[in-house]
């Protein structure tokens, strides 16, 4: 009944399973990764036919958790997997980056990837099976697919590179690189490290390619063993003729419009000529495949002149050279209210960026399929639509803008002071108010000043810088500062960012079938250039963290005994809720019996402060306490007193008078105001308390000294 084929490969410490044939059989591919007890379950489907009017690729790549995969039942009220995590996201997009280029132009047949995890090791994440199973699965699906790719996660610790580390080696590993390619070069690059030099990444690059092929050689393997029937289709033939009539009509005006400097401006200009080609060359008549190749031939227009411009060693599109960082302005303390903020803008891309501090209250909470944890520091990325003088739709972030903020994440916690030197919980949020390339990188430099304008004592400076690259043949030019034409017009987007001493967070994609350990280095130099410029007028804007804005939170920290965090909290948390209210504060307790208390207001916290050390007071033998009376017990046995919140002691009528009384009544009132001295504590913390002990040490001391009364 099944045809089931499998091929095994030791991939570092970890064996690798890829099984076709038994399950998911009526997708065009589909493949079942196991990796050390983590199974994804990855499927591909390509529709054979183009939708009316389509002049896009629609790639789609949804990678989905089940929480079965870890022996979960999904929390709250449905029961059942809701919205994609962010998790969920960013694996989708490091599945689609590498493959993407790998489709022929021309090719426009809708083709969606769903990785499926079924099966989760927590120390074995589920992103690189998942992205080897999207190769294997398009390599088997018979789609004009130019692969296949592998995919390797590398770690760096005592100087040497791990292949495929695990959940635990990560967490003392300097980096936590994601690599992927086919077998001749690198096609995509996702990294987050603490401040390694620029060989040491580059390194990490060439050993997570090298031990790649192990899984490129198995998927070849698998599918020369299954042997899918390839799809009948053949890249267009170029039409000479009507990319020159597209040339006669639009060329002269295409090569004017890029002569603009202003990026607005520009855009008009190329939307003219675009109108004047419409005009000429499509009618009602011309179908779609028509019309969509002339759309193609009028882009391949703009970046033949542009790319051609650059190659010849002329300026760039905005007049600058292959080198040179665009002009920048930098303020702070631009939001009154804001605990910290800072507007940075680089040419005609602009992020408003804010910082918000916060307690322990406030970390993340996230629930992931391997565990739920916390994050103290967040970091959001917000792109609307008239950052680049367009309408669209504002909601909830898309793909994009969660990749985005992920990055600017990745580049700043390296430099995040520790947990126990800085307890605040910390939100970045960065508003792209102007865009014309690399959004992201500004929002790690405005991220970087924002907090440290908040005070919060970052360990360096950081600063991310966008490059780009046009390569034709054995030529190339490496872009620093790379504009939002250049990035579409060229072959790479290489992202770097860090301090002064290194790296902290690298993303590369590359639109062609990959780039040389050469051009890798290049650019990695020139990155580094572009980065120190950038820093230098970074420090000279903010050199140092400032002073916490009177609007942040203070944190006040005190010690209490374990044993007394349950008084603290009172039954069912009556007892804190009532100190948070009435004090204006907020309270964090942890298990060691550290306590955290925020407040604005510096009395406020005192206030707190006095409550909590009377609540957890040590009750001592021989003191004197101020006491209410709370209870008579009955007139000849003797009344509750309270010495301190939560803390009563029992006075016998023996102990409340000097002389034998009959009625407790006739000397205590409940509600009464006494002083009483602790006579002793037994083994399950009762107390005994006397008024009369009270009564004799103040007569004594008010009784003469021997000598006095002897000169009387």
């Amino acid at each position: 009944m099944f045809n089931k084929i499998s091929k095994t490969f030791q991939y570092g410490r970890h064996t690798v399973t890829l099984e076709t044939g038994e399950i998911a059989r009526q997708a065009s591919g589909a493949v079942m990764v196991s990796m050390d007890d983590t199974v994804v379950l990855v499927t591909v489907v390509g529709a054979q036919g183009v939708k009316p009017g389509q002049d896009f690729f629609p790639l789609t790549v949804d990678y989905q958790e089940r929480t079965y995969a870890a022996g979960k039942i999904p929390g709250g009220f449905f029961k059942r997997e809701g919205r994609p995590s962010e998790k969920e996201i960013l694996t989708s997009r490091l599945i689609d980056r590498p493959i993407r280029p790998l489709f022929p132009e021309g090719f426009y047949n809708e083709v969606q990837i769903v990785a499926t995890v079924v099966s989760l090791n927590p120390e074995v994440d589920a992103d690189i099976p998942a992205m080897l199973g999207a190769s294997a699965a398009l390599a088997l699906s018979g789609l004009p697919f130019q692969g296949p790719i592998g995919a390797a996660r590398v770690g760096y610790a005592n100087g040497e590179y791990i292949l495929n580390p695990t959940k635990t080696e990560l967490q003392t590993s300097e980096l936590d690189l994601v690599v992927a390619g086919t077998q001749r070069a690198v096609l995509m690059v996702e990294s987050e490290a603490r401040e390694l030099a620029e060989t040491v990444m580059l390194g990490a690059v060439v050993f997570g390619h090298e031990q790649m092929q192990a899984a490129i050689n198995a998927i070849n393997a698998l599918a020369d063993e299954v042997n899918p029937v390839l799809w009948d289709w053949a890249e267009p033939v170029r039409n000479e003729a009507l990319i020159a009539q597209v040339r006669d009509i639009a060329g002269a005006d295409i090569k004017a419009a890029f002569a603009i400097r202003q990026k607005q401006v520009r855009s008009q200009k190329l939307n003219e000529a675009w109108d004047k080609v419409k005009a000429a060359l499509i009618t009602e008549d011309t179908d779609t495949l028509t019309a969509n190749e002339i759309k193609g031939i009028f882009k391949n227009l703009e970046a033949e002149i542009v790319r051609g411009q650059i190659l010849a060693g002329e300026p760039r599109i905005d007049g600058r050279d292959t080198r040179t960082v665009r002009p920048i302005s930098i303020r702070t303390g631009v939001l009154p209210r804001a605990h910290g903020s800072a507007l940075f803008t680089r040419g005609e891309t602009q992020a408003l960026v804010v910082t918000t501090l916060g307690t322990k209250q406030d970390e993340q909470v996230i629930d992931a399929l391997a565990g739920e944890y916390t994050e103290r520091f967040m970091l959001h990325y917000n792109f609307p639509p008239y950052s680049t003088g367009e309408t669209g739709r504002v909601g909830s972030p898309k793909r994009r803008e969660i990749g985005h903020g992920r990055l600017a994440k990745r580049a700043l916690v390296a430099a995040l002071p520790p947990a126990d030197e800085f307890s605040y919980s910390m939100r970045v949020v960065s508003e792209i108010t102007e865009s014309n390339g690399s959004s992201s990188m500004a929002s790690v430099c405005g991220g970087c000043l924002a907090m440290l304008n908040a005070g919060v004592p970052l360990k360096d400076h950081v600063a991310g810088i966008a490059m780009g690259l046009i390569l034709e043949g054995n030529r190339f030019a490496v872009l620093t500062d790379i504009l939002g034409d250049e990035d579409h017009l060229g072959d790479m987007d290489f992202k770097v960012a860090g301090t002064a001493n290194g790296v902290t967070a690298l993303q590369m994609d590359i639109k062609i079938q990959g780039i040389t350990k050469e051009i890798m280095r290049v650019a990695l130099d020139q990155a580094k250039e572009g980065r120190l410029h950038i820093l230098g007028l970074m420090k000279n804007a903010v050199d140092a963290p400032q002073e916490l804005s009177a609007h942040a939170p203070r944190l006040y920290t005190m010690k209490i005994n374990p044993e007394k965090i349950r008084d603290v909290i009172g039954k069912g948390g009556s007892v804190i809720r009532s100190i948070t209210e009435e004090t204006g504060t907020s309270i964090d307790i942890g298990e060691d019996g550290l306590i955290t208390i925020a407040s604005v207001s510096g009395e406020g916290a005192e206030a707190a402060k006095r409550r909590i050390e009377q609540i957890t007071a040590e009750v001592e033998i021989g003191k004197i306490y101020e006491g209410t009376v709370m209870k008579i017990l009955d007139k000849n046995v003797g009344a509750i007193v309270q010495i301190m919140p939560g803390r009563d002691g029992l006075v016998h009528i023996s102990q409340i008078a000097n002389e034998r009384i009959a009625n407790v009544g006739d000397y205590l009132k409940e509600g009464q105001q006494v002083r009483v001295k602790v006579l002793e504590t037994d083994e399950r913390g009762r107390i005994r308390l006397s008024i009369k002990a009270v009564l004799n040490e103040e007569a004594a001391a008010a009784a003469p000294a021997p000598s006095e009364a002897a000169a009387q």
